[in-house]
């Protein structure tokens, strides 16, 4: 089994895009006492944080600061990648942000509340 997620992008041409990453989910003993459960490779990150969005937040373009995962917790936003496509995203979806050259994505609230989310800060050699 696995689990899938989007994840930005820059190419050589430092032009953004989305993908697929895909973590393979491997039964190990995690909970004593209880059976297995499916985890991935671990990916060590230096620091979780939460970030709210107000309505109608408009971050224009940028590269991302650094590989991190987005976790949407309350509200809707929207990830447009220089190639045009568009994803939205609400809670419980989650992104890998890694598109840290060029001119990167823009992102921007849909929604009529406040938009909430987790980033993962990942280690600088992780994504």
């Amino acid at each position: 089994m696995a689990v899938r997620y989007p994840r930005t992008y820059a190419d050589e041409a430092g032009e953004s895009h989305f993908d697929i990453v895909e973590d393979d989910l491997t039964p190990t003993a995690f909970v004593p006492t209880n059976p297995p459960i499916g985890l991935s490779t671990p990916h060590p990150a230096t620091a979780a944080i939460f970030c709210r969005l107000a309505p109608g937040w408009d971050g224009s373009w940028h590269p991302t600061p650094r590989s991190q995962y987005a976790v949407t917790l309350a509200g809707e936003w929207e990830i447009t990648v220089t190639d045009g496509e568009r994803r939205s995203f609400g809670p419980g979806d989650m992104v890998l942000l890694d598109d840290r050259t060029g001119r990167g994505h823009n992102t921007v609230v849909t929604s009529s509340d406040e938009v909430v989310i987790l980033l993962v800060w990942l280690d600088s050699d992780e994504a």
